[in-house]
């Protein structure tokens, strides 16, 4: 009868600590002791729902950032034979899946394709891609088109973003990818966009705003890399692009 259960409840809980002294010591228990900081720079990274700053890791680990970075570095290099990978953009980084095991995911998941992007927003992505931070008006006067739905569409398909305002008159829109770009590329950073016609490739994030002059031809080139490159994919909390 429920009138015997208790006092044994009662004495269980005593023997515990009924003030939770018992649940407290296993919790100040340190469950790292023994694991190295690639593993917990790989924990944190799993139980994060957003790309997280190298500082925050830092802040968490109480670790160095320069030994959190090295930790990062590792990280990425075991990854390269395994079904996930360290993405970053900036100073944040994230897990997601291996690119390659997009299809498995989708069959895995029961997802459908998901709907590709037309030429005109390719190309327009992939100027966005390679010159950022880039306004509508440099955009539309390297296509010589109007690309202001084209724009929403990124926008809206979280592929690009205001990334800041220039400083002129009207302090139009700078424009940069996000990292549902990356993912959707299956690109670990902008360091692996594929190089351009030239040979050349982004130094860094930040790229030059300002427009080079390239024949016709390889202005066509630019939609080409991302194009083939194109991959729907899944990361790590299966959410499609």
């Amino acid at each position: 009868m429920l009138e015997d259960t208790v006092p044994e409840l009662a004495r269980e809980m005593t023997r515990h600590g009924a003030d939770g002294s018992h649940a407290a010591s296993l919790s100040v228990e340190r469950p790292s002791e023994g694991i190295g900081l690639v593993a917990l720079v790989e924990s944190l990274l799993f139980v994060a729902d957003e790309p997280v700053p190298v500082d925050r890791l830092v802040s968490a680990l109480e670790a160095r950032r320069e030994d959190v970075e090295a930790a990062l570095e590792t990280l990425e290099e075991a990854c390269r034979e395994r079904g996930i990978r360290i993405q970053r953009k900036g100073d944040r980084v994230q897990l997601v899946s291996a690119p390659e095991a997009a299809p498995y995911i989708e069959r895995f998941l029961g997802l459908e394709l998901t709907t590709r992007l037309s030429p005109a927003a390719l190309e327009v992505l992939a100027i966005i891609a390679y010159r950022q931070p880039i306004t509508r008006a440099q955009i539309e006067a390297i296509r010589g088109v109007n690309c202001d739905s084209v724009l929403r569409t990124l926008v809206s398909r979280g592929l690009i973003e205001e990334v800041g305002r220039l400083e002129q008159a009207g302090r139009p829109i700078l424009y940069g990818t996000t990292f549902q770009f990356l993912q959707y590329f299956g690109l670990s950073s902008l360091e692996d966009l594929p190089p351009l016609g030239n040979g050349q490739k982004p130094d860094g994030v930040s790229l030059s705003m300002e427009r080079q002059p390239h024949p016709e031809p390889e202005d066509g080139e630019l939609t080409h890399p991302l194009k083939e490159r194109e991959v729907v994919r899944e990361g790590v909390n299966g959410q499609s692009p």
